[in-house]
């Protein structure tokens, strides 16, 4: 299978020699040679001509807002729309956010602020490609949240934090996920450490770094979005 990571954002300067890209992060987590991958760095206006160019394209997490007015988040927006139907879709984090404005759902700066550290999430529904888990956990990373479910989607996960933090849509081949599966808690641990007492206050970063050393389910949802490309 092809598929295109649409890479939205880049780690913090200084943390990329270490950890790579978002796109070789991804690569890593879904296994490098298990599709055919493609990265295409969206900020610069670069998308495929076609949607049909992709089997798949699986958008990454943004330091961006999806109300910010950049010309990038305007034309990544439109070709997700114009993709309907046409190839498979995975969002994560500000990929979920814009997923689900373009299709119909409304996204927030939450007044709850930030999530950071290990969050877990109920699984309410499950599909094929998903195992019986009842929980999963995975690093998050993010302010700003969808409030309003898009319409022709299923709630497959959240939290109290965040709400609908798992979401499966039902017209189309697409899901997405506000948490960070392939932030490995060493990258999480550091833009804890970088950002702290500037984005967050020692006790929400003591907080944050604490919970990461606990299990997380970051290869359970590697094997699930790896599943849901190949169905």
């Amino acid at each position: 299978m092809k598929i295109a990571i649409l890479e939205t954002g880049a780690p913090p300067p200084g943390m990329e020699e270490t950890f790579g890209r978002y796109g070789q992060m991804f690569e890593h987590l879904l296994g490098e040679t298990a599709f055919d991958w493609s990265v295409i760095d969206v900020r610069t206006g670069a998308l495929p001509q076609r949607p049909e160019e992709f089997d798949g394209y699986l958008i990454t997490g943004s330091a961006a807002g999806v109300y910010d007015p950049e010309p990038w988040i305007a034309q990544t927006r439109t070709f997700l729309r114009e993709t309907k139907g046409k190839a498979a879709l995975v969002g994560v984090c500000f990929g979920h956010q814009l997923m689900a404005e373009a299709f119909g759902g409304e996204v927030i700066k939450s007044p709850k602020g930030w999530a950071i550290g290990l969050h877990h999430y109920e699984v309410m529904n499950h599909r094929p490609w998903m195992d019986s888990a009842q929980t999963i956990a995975a690093p998050a990373s993010h302010q700003d949240q969808v409030v309003i479910q898009p319409p022709n989607t299923t709630l497959l996960a959240g939290s109290d934090f965040t709400p609908y933090g798992m979401l499966a849509y039902d017209d189309q081949p697409a899901i997405s996920i506000q948490l960070h599966p392939e932030f490995d808690p060493a990258y999480a641990e550091a833009l804890i450490r970088a950002r702290r007492g500037i984005r967050y206050s020692e006790e929400m970063a003591d907080e944050g770094l604490a919970s990461l050393q606990m299990p997380n389910d970051r290869k359970r949802l590697s094997r699930w979005i790896g599943d849901f490309f190949k169905r």
